[in-house]
């Protein structure tokens, strides 16, 4: 595991307890060797986390939309800023870079990212560990939303095992390293194509 993307807001958050975690992520990373694929920001807690790393002399890429990058005010000291001409783009280059993808606590566009990688390692588009970084319980309301939809059957349990949860980030990183993907079957019969 060379690359983790992380998916995090651009604001700070009520408690000071996110911005403290999400630096103590970044000095993991950085400690592990880890280079860190973010949103390319200066700001919240995405600045946080690639502040952290870079303090341990650890290597970070942002990726950011031309649009976004004043607007975010992106981090100048980044080992490597890559512009992209959209969203869609952003997303699908971190996804390229990044072997596994981590969320912090955020907004819609942070879950908006996480699902979209969620997603594609249920339909095993890839294999890659998918977690959540659960600074103070943030994801508990998400995590049983995913068991609610996985006893209602719309989601099957080896896909809810998919969402690495953990409180603090060394852990998190460990369970990614012996993560397993799921086998993945077809979901449709031939009937239903």
């Amino acid at each position: 595991m060379n690359k983790l993307a992380v998916f995090c807001g651009s604001r700070p958050g009520a408690s000071t307890t996110y911005v403290e975690e999400a630096t103590k992520l970044g000095e993991e990373l950085a400690k592990q060797n880890i280079t860190l694929v973010y949103g390319g920001a200066s700001v919240g807690i995405m600045g946080a986390v690639a502040d952290a790393v870079l303090n341990e002399g650890g290597e970070v890429i942002g990726v950011i939309p031309e649009f976004l990058k004043n607007k975010e005010v992106y981090h100048k000291g980044l080992t490597e800023l890559i512009i992209v001409d959209s969203m869609h783009e952003r997303k699908m280059t971190m996804a390229n870079l990044a072997d596994g993808f981590i969320a912090l606590p955020g907004g819609p566009g942070t879950l908006e990212e996480y699902f979209e990688v969620f997603t594609w390692a249920q339909l095993g588009l890839h294999r890659k560990p998918c977690g959540l970084l659960n600074i103070q319980h943030y994801y508990d309301p998400l995590l049983s939303l995913f068991q609610h939809m996985t006893e209602q059957q719309f989601m099957e349990q080896k896909h809810f095992d998919v969402v690495l949860s953990d409180t603090e980030a060394k852990a998190l990183i460990e369970k990614f390293r012996i993560y397993e993907p799921p086998a993945i079957k077809t979901f449709l019969k031939e009937k239903q194509t």
